[in-house]
């Protein structure tokens, strides 16, 4: 479910991993929350999250593992290129993802 542009992306993290339970859960450094970890560590799910620069307390994680999620935000840098992508023209949620799947279908077929 699409959420509003200004919202964080963390806070929707957990109602989407409700009903999944990943092996690992790869991000970048703004889904480092305390919360987060600790929920998907009692779940048995292994955080490869970077800390944040400023954290006094550094977690460790798994760099090899944290760089397979390059080509997602590659992918998502690719979507953002797109000024009815950007700015969202679309007023319903329907026809904005129908339009953001087939544009990544496209990129996928064309960088694939």
């Amino acid at each position: 479910m699409p959420t509003a542009g200004q919202r964080h992306d963390a806070p929707q993290a957990l109602p989407l991993l409700n009903d999944l339970a990943p092996a690992y859960r790869i991000s970048d450094r703004s889904d480092d929350s305390a919360p987060l970890v600790a929920v998907l560590t009692a779940r048995g799910t292994q955080a490869v999250i970077p800390p944040r620069r400023k954290r006094r307390n550094p977690h460790a994680y798994d760099a090899a593992l944290d760089a397979q999620h390059h080509p997602v935000e590659r992918l998502f840098r690719s979507l953002k290129q797109l000024r009815r992508a950007a700015t969202r023209y679309d007023k319903l949620d329907a026809h904005f993802l129908a339009f953001i799947q087939l544009e990544a279908t496209v990129l996928w077929l064309r960088d694939g």
